[in-house]
């Protein structure tokens, strides 16, 4: 992994400013930690996810280096990408939670992969009781939610081809869509009881699969009916029919997860209008963070920060 003082440095160089806000000087950014100066005030319900940084290429980023970029910014929170954890004892996961809380910044969010749409019980049960270890350990880093999906069926063999495909995928031979929504209906059911007691939110995107559509997110959410179980919205996961979804999800949503894509995007851009979505959460009474995930190919240090200034624009107007 490159060393946290190796981002920081790679980071000073990523603009003329560095990480400064617009119009402050060099000269005040010191060698390890830039100032912030760019009036985005800390608690503005702005995050930034750290899969922002590292698409699974490469070396992850350190998930600390991210901490500190978002504590120089001025951005108050961190999504946190499971599988960008280099370990997960409780000694880590505490060091981060008070790390994170050094540095003035929450930790809001622990993005998870689980997959409930299978046949085999025996898989379902792995996936409940990775969910449910995850719920644990979200709560031993003070994170209040964690991401969930509901999974998919596997029937393309590859991400790319899904997404050629606009997330929808044809059900395994001899079983329907209703089987995979009882499946994930009864497994978050499962669930709930650990989130109550931990204290942690799922939070449940529309991440292809069962819940490409709005419909078939709020129908997994209502059937569990819990208020463990909420919405997290994906602006960019709604290629087709964006806004009107959006808006059908906008008042269950306790999370949002604003997508840009400079460079253009890992599998497709979006030119998504965030005055439009920022009106649309709104006038459903949003009052949540507002996480960045970069998803395009443009180096990440300026890009990140591009799209925190039009994300903070649209959603402070």
């Amino acid at each position: 992994m490159p060393s946290r003082r190796g981002f920081l440095k790679t980071a000073g160089a990523w603009s003329a400013g560095g990480l400064l806000g617009a119009g402050a000087s060099s000269s005040a950014v010191s060698p390890t930690r830039p100032a912030a100066d760019n009036g985005w005030a800390r608690g503005s319900k702005l995050g930034i996810s750290t899969y922002s940084y590292w698409h699974f290429d490469g070396p992850p980023v350190p998930i600390k280096d991210v901490i500190d970029e978002a504590s120089a910014i001025g951005v108050g929170g961190v999504d946190v990408l499971h599988r960008q954890m280099p370990r997960e004892t409780p000694e880590y996961a505490r060091e981060l939670r008070r790390y994170a809380f050094s540095q003035g910044v929450d930790l809001i969010c622990l993005s998870i992969h689980q997959d409930f749409v299978t046949p085999d019980e025996r898989q379902r049960e792995h996936h409940i009781n990775h969910t449910k270890y995850a719920l644990d350990l979200a709560a031993q880093m003070g994170i209040p939610c964690i991401r969930v999906n509901s999974g998919r069926w596997g029937t393309i063999d590859s991400f790319d081809k899904l997404m050629a495909e606009g997330g929808n995928e044809p059900p395994l031979d001899g079983y329907t869509r209703e089987d995979a929504f009882q499946w994930c209906i009864d497994a978050f059911k499962k669930c709930v009881p650990v989130a109550r007691d931990k204290g942690v939110v799922m939070a449940l995107e529309n991440h292809w699969g069962l819940t490409s559509s709005a419909d078939g997110v709020l129908r997994i959410v209502e059937a569990v009916d819990s208020p463990w179980l909420q919405v997290l919205a994906d602006t960019g996961n709604f290629p087709d029919q964006t806004y009107s979804q959006l808006e059908t999800l906008a008042s269950h949503s306790i999370l949002v997860s604003a997508k840009t894509y400079y460079g253009g995007g890992e599998w497709y851009t979006l030119d998504l209008d965030y005055e439009r979505i920022a009106q649309i959460f709104r006038d459903a009474g949003f009052e949540g963070y507002v996480t960045l995930e970069f998803e395009g190919t443009a180096d990440p240090g300026p890009a990140v920060r591009k799209s925190l200034s039009r994300i903070s624009d649209a959603f402070r107007a």
